[in-house]
């Protein structure tokens, strides 16, 4: 994180670790959401099956949608 920690952290999808923007090695949009991943091995396994890794907010009903 920067050195005010100000900065928002976030979580990766994939293994969990929090990461920033400034720290984050990878990062990917889907779906016009953008998710930053600790490693591009991280990245790749989101890439490969993003839906695995995305929780799905159920009392909003939303889901990405397609095309």
């Amino acid at each position: 994180m920067d050195q005010n920690g100000n900065e928002r952290s976030f979580k990766d999808p994939v293994c969990g670790m929090e990461v920033c923007r400034t720290t984050a090695v990878a990062e990917f949009t889907y779906y016009g959401k953008t998710y930053y991943f600790c490693a591009g091995a991280c990245r790749e396994s989101f890439m490969a099956e993003p839906e695995t890794y995305i929780k799905h907010h159920r009392q909003h009903g939303m889901k990405p949608r397609r095309g």
